[in-house]
């Protein structure tokens, strides 16, 4: 269980840093818009996503298990996070992050991190695809314009809604979150190596500015953006806030237990690595804990972010540290320009997120997996979209680890690299 770091500082080097802080500024630079727009999807003020992604970000690098694997908010959270803020305000959702660090703690100590082996990958996948669809939905409104007094938590309320509020569809926003979706998948073609996310979502927001364009923007739907880090405070708890919150401080621990694993095994199968699986359990549960105390959003290993840090050269936790404290600088002397980055823009971004999130280039196999396999994904991708995330992981996991004890020979899972 001991830390990554601990172990790559023995050998390291100048031209180790001079890598991984080349890594780090890059993958800050991906993860800067992302962190925004999570966080705004997540119903949360946009600088909760920056909070995270500095708090959690560092902790989990320094921690962590793994060399190259890079923290912060994910989209695999917007979903439970958007139901826990509806259901039991933002303090709620503070005390349930606080809690799910602690479970994670107790998981990571008790070496829970070596069984996620056990969760079947047609689970995963449904749960996965499921989140897709709600996040994609969810970003609907801002790509179109929609003028709404609100949008539905619940998926089979939201696509009404949406329907209904057709008429007020503006061709501003649609340009500009069309053409920043058109400039992410170009830039990733044409230059995979720059930090195509953060100058398309840059580029169509300065047009935004420039022509006066009737778009909303992040500070004129949500004010300007602080320039320093709130001080840390400890979540008031309960005995029956505690209990309140605690099913869903378990859903926030399972998805960042298992999103950071998987994570940690995408990043060794492209960088010839070994994770320490209890070590990560630990560290994201110590990010979880500390970015609960900065009001932050839970946090956890995010993959896409991982396998842009390995592809731009980072070879340490030093790069994941440096990407932290990059965006903690961005952060300090570039806040008022963030406010002027367009919804439009950063809903785009995510819908893209979504469908690479959903690996479509996976489907088709899908079709040739075993019957109980594709019934457990089709189950649990239901379960997720049209019931709740909790129930949707309960019964995917019972119903999957009864089909894995019945074979008893299951092969194991084939992780790979996916976009998101």
């Amino acid at each position: 269980m001991k830390p990554k770091i601990l172990t790559t500082l023995q050998t390291y080097s100048w031209a180790l840093f001079r890598a991984d802080l080349m890594a780090g500024i890059t993958v800050a630079m991906v993860a800067l818009p992302l962190s925004l727009a999570i966080a705004i999807a997540s119903g949360a003020d946009p600088a909760k996503g920056i909070v995270t992604a500095i708090v959690g970000g560092f902790l989990i690098s320094l921690l962590g298990g793994s060399r190259v694997q890079i923290g912060g908010p994910t989209g695999a959270f917007i979903v439970v996070v958007f139901s826990v803020i509806a259901e039991h305000g933002y303090d709620g959702l503070v005390i349930a992050t606080f809690l799910a660090g602690m479970i994670l703690i107790t998981a990571g100590l008790l070496k829970v991190g070596n069984l996620i082996s056990f969760v079947p990958e047609a689970v995963v996948n449904g749960f996965t695809i499921g989140i897709a669809v709600i996040i994609a939905t969810s970003q609907v409104r801002d790509l179109l314009g929609l003028s709404m007094s609100a949008l539905p938590a619940d998926f089979l309320e939201k696509l009404p809604a949406l329907w209904e509020a057709r008429g007020t569809l503006s061709l501003a926003a649609l340009a500009i979150g069309g053409a920043t979706m058109v400039l992410i998948v170009g830039l990733r073609r044409a230059a995979p190596r720059a930090p195509g996310l953060i100058i398309a979502v840059a580029a169509t927001s300065a047009v935004v500015a420039f022509m006066a364009l009737p778009v909303n923007t992040i500070q004129s739907q949500f004010g300007a953006l602080p320039s320093h880090l709130p001080m840390p405070s400890f979540p008031s708890l309960s005995v029956d806030r505690v209990l309140e919150l605690l099913p869903s401080a378990f859903v926030i621990a399972f998805l960042a237990g298992v999103e950071s694993l998987l994570s940690a095994m995408v990043a060794d199968k492209m960088s010839g690595g070994q994770h320490r699986p209890n070590a990560e359990v630990i560290a994201q549960g110590f990010a979880n804990v500390g970015s609960s105390l900065f009001g932050g959003l839970p946090a956890t290993g995010a993959i896409a972010r991982t396998a842009t840090n390995v592809r731009a050269g980072g070879k340490t936790p030093v790069a994941g540290i440096i990407h932290a404290l990059t965006i903690l600088i961005a952060m300090l002397v570039a806040a008022p320009l963030a406010g002027y980055l367009a919804m439009p823009a950063l809903a785009g971004l995510l819908i893209l997120t979504a469908w690479n999130m959903s690996e479509p280039h996976k489907w088709k196999s899908y079709l040739s997996a075993p019957r109980a396999d594709q019934f457990l994904l089709l189950l649990t991708l239901v379960l997720t979209v049209v019931a709740d995330l909790t129930i949707a992981i309960g019964v995917g996991v019972s119903v999957g680890l009864a089909i894995r004890l019945r074979r008893r020979n299951v092969p194991p899972a084939d992780w790979h690299t996916p976009e998101r």
